[in-house]
């Protein structure tokens, strides 16, 4: 323990900065702790870090053809995946069907 109250001013301002300092590195310090531990469990398993990182990446999907056109802009189109456009929920509540807006 630090007996603050033997030290002078330029001695406690010293330590104020110290203190700041590794305040502000505190986080990125404990990071790189954390990241030691890590990749020296997983070499210890037999693996890298890039390999778990490699575990998470998707690969990109094949672009889908459209399966439907907007009867009044044909140049807005829907493959039939993921969320209707406005103009497909529209079209389907006056009535048509997604047969009718087939391209």
């Amino acid at each position: 323990m630090i007996d603050v109250d033997s030290l002078s001013l330029a001695e406690l301002k010293k330590l104020k900065k110290d203190v700041d300092k590794a305040i502000e590195t505190f986080e990125e310090r404990e990071m790189k702790a954390a990241a030691a531990e890590a990749e020296a469990l997983l070499r210890e398993r037999g693996y890298s870090l890039a390999q778990i990182m490699q575990m998470g990446v998707t690969k990109p999907r094949a672009k889908v053809a459209p399966k439907y056109a907007n009867p009044a802009d044909p140049s807005q189109t829907w493959t039939g995946r993921g969320r209707k456009p406005h103009w497909v929920i529209d079209a389907l509540a006056s009535g048509k069907s997604l047969d009718d807006l087939a391209i």
